[in-house]
C-alpha cells in the first residue's frame, strides 16, 4: 500500500494526479554563521543590542563609527573568512565607562634626518622627522598623519610636544590598544633617528566592559556556530556560558542550537593560568598570548575566521596550523617555550606558534574545560573539534528524523502491515539511523560502524505509546595531534 498523504482513494476523475513527497531528499546543510560582539562609537549608525548581517567592511565602518571595535574585528574576521555569513551584535559603551588614555612625549628632536617608526594597536605609522623641527612640531606632525590613517582604534591630540591618545571606545578594551616604537627593529629597517627621545606611556584606566546579558537576548532562537567575544572578564564569559549551556541554554535539548564563544586574553604566563584555570567551559576558547601589538579583541576575530573556514568545511580536521591573519607576533623573547605552552594546555589557554617570517598560527585550540562535576581532571571535551563534530552529526540526525518520520504511525516490533506502509516501528528507525551513521562513517566524522552497530538501542517508550528513546552509541573520529618517534638507530659493524 503506498502512503498518500493527500491524493484521495476514492477520486475516479481520469487521470494522472502527482503528489509530491520530500522526505527522502533532504540533503540540505545547516547555514553556520558567526557573529561579532563588538561596541561601537558616538558616531555609528547601528542601533545597539539589535543583531544585523554583515554587509561588508565599509557597512562595519558606518554601522560602528571609524576605529570602532565593530569596523577592525569586522575587518580582522573578514580577512580569513571572505566568503561566510556574518552577522554582529553592536554594544554600546557602558554608563559610567571610563576610556582609556595615553600618550607620547618627544623629549627631544633628531640631530639627522630619519624616519619615526610608531605602532599604535599593530597599525603602522612611519613620520618623517627632521632636525629643524621642535617637539612640538613633530608632535603636530605625528597627530596629523594619525588623523589620516585609517584604522586606529584612539583618538589623538598635541600639547606642545605630547601627544595624547584615547580610546574611541571606553571601557576594557581600550587598554589593549598597543602603543610602542620600531616593533620591526634593526632587521625591519625601524631604528630611532639619531639625537630624538621620547616617552611612552601605556594605554591604561579603561574600565566597566558592557552587560552583555540584554545583548545576547535579542538573538533570539538565531543559530551562530562562531560568536567572537571581544571580552574575558568573568561576567562577560560567565554571560556566554549560561548562553551556549548544556541546561538551559544553546546546547540543551530544547534549543539545539549549539555554537561556540572564541575569545584571546594577554597576559603573563602566570597571568594566563590564573585566566584559564577559574573557567570550565566546553563552549569558549581563550587564546592566550603576551606582549604583541595586536589587541585580544582583534587576536578573537582573526582566530575565529580563521576556524570558521577550515570548520564548515570538515569539523574533524585539526584546527593546528592555520594562520591568523593581521595579528602581529610577540616579540621573540616574549613569546612562550614548548613546555610553558603545553602547561597552558592544561589549564584550559589555547596556543600559537610563530614561523620564522612572523606569521602566527594555531597550535591548538582547546576548550576551557577541564574538571567534570566532581571536580576530577576531564578531558571529554577539550578539542573544539569534538563538539563541532557532535553537533554536526546530531544536526545530520535531526534532519533524517524530521524529514522521514514527520507524519508516520509507529507500531510494535513484528507487527505485520503491507509494504510501502507508513508505519514505521523501531527497528525501521533503527536501520535508519545505522543508515545515516555509516554515511557519517563515510564523510569522516564517526569510527567503527559495526561497534556503534552493537551498541545502538532503539525502543519503544514504556510510559508513552507514542514516544522512541534511542541510546546513541557513537565513536567520533579523532585528530592526528601527536607523531612519537623512537629513533632506535644502528652503527654498522
Amino acid at each position: 500500500m503506498i502512503p498518500f498523504h493527500q491524493i484521495p482513494a476514492n477520486i475516479r476523475v481520469p487521470l494522472f494526479y502527482a503528489e509530491v513527497d520530500n522526505s527522502q531528499a533532504n540533503t540540505a546543510q545547516t547555514t553556520q554563521r558567526a557573529l561579532i560582539l563588538a561596541q561601537i562609537t558616538k558616531d555609528g549608525t547601528a542601533p545597539p543590542n539589535v543583531p544585523a548581517i554583515s554587509q561588508g567592511t565599509d557597512d562595519a565602518i558606518r554601522a560602528g563609527g571609524p576605529g570602532s571595535m565593530l569596523a577592525l574585528m569586522l575587518a580582522a574576521y573578514r580577512a580569513s573568512d571572505g566568503f561566510g555569513e556574518l552577522w554582529y551584535l553592536p554594544l554600546a559603551d557602558a554608563s559610567g565607562a571610563t576610556a582609556a588614555k595615553g600618550s607620547l612625549t618627544i623629549n627631544k628632536p633628531p640631530t639627522v634626518a630619519g624616519t619615526f617608526y610608531l605602532y599604535i594597536a599593530g597599525v603602522r605609522i612611519a613620520q618623517p622627522v627632521q632636525p629643524t623641527q621642535s617637539a612640538s612640531d613633530i608632535a603636530a606632525a605625528l597627530v596629523a598623519t594619525i588623523r589620516k590613517t585609517p584604522g586606529i582604534p584612539a583618538g589623538v591630540g598635541a600639547t606642545a610636544g605630547t601627544v595624547s591618545f584615547t580610546a574611541v571606545n571606553a571601557g576594557p578594551c581600550g587598554n589593549e590598544i598597543d602603543l610602542r616604537v620600531n616593533y620591526l627593529g634593526t632587521p625591519g629597517g625601524e631604528v630611532t633617528p639619531q639625537g630624538l627621545t621620547y616617552t611612552l606611556t601605556a594605554m591604561a584606566g579603561g574600565a566597566t566592559a558592557p552587560d552583555l546579558s540584554t545583548a545576547l537576548d535579542a538573538l533570539g532562537d538565531m543559530a551562530f556556530d562562531f560568536i567572537v567575544c571581544p571580552y574575558t572578564d568573568p561576567a562577560s564569559l560567565d554571560a556566554l556560558k549560561t548562553f551556549l549551556g548544556d541546561i538551559n541554554g544553546r546546547w540543551s535539548w530544547q534549543q539545539m542550537l549549539y555554537g561556540h564563544t572564541f575569545t584571546a586574553a594577554r597576559g603573563t604566563y602566570g597571568e594566563l593560568v590564573a585566566t584559564g584555570t577559574a573557567r570550565n567551559d566546553q563552549h569558549a576558547s581563550i587564546m592566550g598570548f603576551k606582549d604583541s601589538p595586536t589587541p585580544a579583541w582583534i587576536w578573537a576575530a582573526s582566530l575565529a575566521g580563521a576556524s570558521a573556514v577550515s570548520l564548515r568545511a570538515d569539523p574533524a580536521t585539526p584546527l593546528q596550523t592555520l594562520p591568523l591573519i593581521g595579528v602581529l607576533a610577540p616579540p621573540v623573547q616574549s613569546r612562550f617555550a614548548l613546555s610553558d605552552r603545553n602547561a597552558l594546555l592544561y589549564d584550559g589557554i589555547s596556543t600559537f606558534t610563530v614561523a620564522d617570517d612572523g606569521t602566527v598560527a594555531i597550535e591548538n585550540l582547546i576548550s576551557t574545560y577541564q574538571k567534570n562535576a566532581f571536580g576530577q581532571p576531564d578531558d571529554s571535551y577539550l578539542e573544539v573539534e569534538t563538539l563541532y563534530t557532535l553537533s554536526t552529526v546530531l544536526r545530520h540526525l535531526r534532519a533524517v528524523v524530521t524529514s522521514r518520520y514527520a507524519r508516520v504511525k509507529l507500531a510494535d516490533n513484528g507487527t505485520r502491515f503491507a509494504a510501502g506502509s507508513n508505519v514505521v516501528t523501531p527497528n525501521i528507525i533503527r536501520a535508519d539511523l545505522i543508515a545515516t551513521y555509516q554515511t557519517d562513517e563515510e564523510n569522516g566524522l564517526v569510527q567503527d560502524s559495526d561497534v556503534f552497530a552493537k551498541g545502538l538501542i532503539v525502543e519503544r517508550h514504556a510510559g508513552s505509546p507514542n514516544r522512541v528513546d534511542a541510546l546513541w552509541p557513537g565513536i567520533l573520529i579523532n585528530q592526528l595531534r601527536i607523531f612519537a618517534l623512537l629513533a632506535q638507530f644502528r652503527l654498522a659493524a
